[in-house]
């Protein structure tokens, strides 16, 4: 009897954990799904995360909204930055660069590709990138003219002394830009 007494204990506070679990406001526990309720879109929470410079859970929501919504430019522009982010420079230039294909006219994502392109040394190619994305901005962003400036001041300085070490870092503006900028 006291066997089945407390299988029936155990049996009916699982039942009662089920049921009303999450509907204490004094509950430590984060709430459970709720089934009723209509999901947060996914290209939001990323792009929440990437301000939050989560970029492994952002890459995660992004990869969410693309079983979602297809793997559109928006999905591929902000996989590639978030692992720009990473610092995963080839993975982020490829998947810019194949969100370049389906979107043409998005200055954040010339400017992402020179940034990458600057980091890899590559400044005559990262130049036309960033006059690309300057030219469709129509120049009203900073980060974008910046970058461009940076750009257009290593390519004038092409004698390059390699015992001189430069220190810059890639710094995040916005929702999805990255500039460049000397440390101190």
């Amino acid at each position: 009897m006291t066997r089945a007494g407390a299988a029936f204990a155990i049996i009916f506070s699982l039942a009662a954990c089920s049921e009303g679990f999450n509907s204490d406001p004094d509950n430590p526990y984060a709430p459970g799904l709720a089934k009723n309720e209509e999901s947060v879109d996914n290209l939001l929470v990323a792009r929440r995360l990437m301000y939050a410079k989560e970029y492994e859970l952002a890459i995660d929501a992004y990869s969410r909204a693309a079983l979602e919504n297809g793997l559109s430019s928006d999905v591929l522009a902000g996989i590639g930055t978030a692992n720009l982010g990473l610092g995963r420079l080839d993975t982020a230039e490829r998947l810019l660069r194949q969100a370049l294909e389906e979107n043409e006219t998005s200055p954040e994502i010339w400017n992402n590709i020179g940034v990458i392109l600057i980091e890899k040394g590559e400044i005559p190619e990262a130049e036309q990138m960033f006059r690309r994305a300057f030219a469709l901005d129509n120049g009203e962003s900073d980060a974008i003219r910046d970058n461009l400036r940076l750009a257009l001041a290593k390519s004038e300085n092409s004698a390059y002394d390699g015992t001189i070490e430069q220190d810059y870092k890639v710094v995040r503006r916005g929702s999805g830009d990255f500039t460049i900028s000397q440390i101190p």
